[in-house]
């Protein structure tokens, strides 16, 4: 993928945010205001407000963007090929391209979870259907537990932000939730927006 393929247009400043609850799989819903420039909706990181990504592993498509608050990130992204319930390529972060390569990373290792922060890059790789590793229980626990740290360096202050992104694309638990399809209302059972 390219940086530009996490372009969100609209003239629109008010945009749907969905907000995530530490330690919880049900998200909230507000409607914020964002930083518009030449027809593009800006990630605003000084507030907490991300964008959030999902990218078809399965066919080549364009990916869903929208945006997402609290998982603290100031610079970087973090990203994953576990994301309930389809395992769909998910990413969180304040940039288009450490978005970009936090997905690229994982595409190279063909699954896995991956932290991006300027010069800093890590992956843990999960070849084995995007969600399992062949190596020790060790060395996967020792990798999670690097790029944990990795992301806490990032800003965030969730418990666990891994797991936390893996199921922002479940979408049969209220309130927002985004699929490669587009952003999901859990509540009225439709989409807010679709992709395309």
């Amino acid at each position: 993928v390219e940086p530009e393929n996490f372009v969100f247009r609209s003239e629109k400043e008010d945009q749907p945010v969905i907000v995530a609850k530490d330690g919880q799989l049900i998200t909230g819903r507000e409607s914020t205001t964002l930083p518009v420039k030449d027809g593009t909706v800006h990630a605003d990181p000084q507030n907490d407000i991300l964008k959030i990504t999902v990218v078809n592993r399965y066919k080549k498509a364009p990916p869903a963007v929208a945006f997402i608050k609290n998982f603290g990130i100031r610079k970087g992204a973090i990203a994953s090929s576990v994301a309930h319930d389809s395992h769909n390529i998910i990413a969180v972060g304040s940039s288009d391209k450490e978005i970009c390569r936090a997905v690229n990373l994982i595409m190279e290792h063909r699954g896995g979870i991956s932290a991006i922060s300027g010069t800093k890059e890590d992956v843990l790789p999960l070849p084995i259907g995007g969600l399992m590793s062949s190596d020790s229980g060790q060395q996967v626990a020792e990798g999670y537990e690097r790029l944990n740290r990795l992301s806490k360096e990032m800003g965030s202050t969730l418990k666990a932000p891994f797991m936390l992104i893996s199921f922002m694309a479940l979408l049969v638990i209220p309130s927002l939730k985004l699929s490669d399809q587009g952003l999901f209302d859990g509540e009225s059972f439709e989409f807010v927006f679709s992709v395309g």
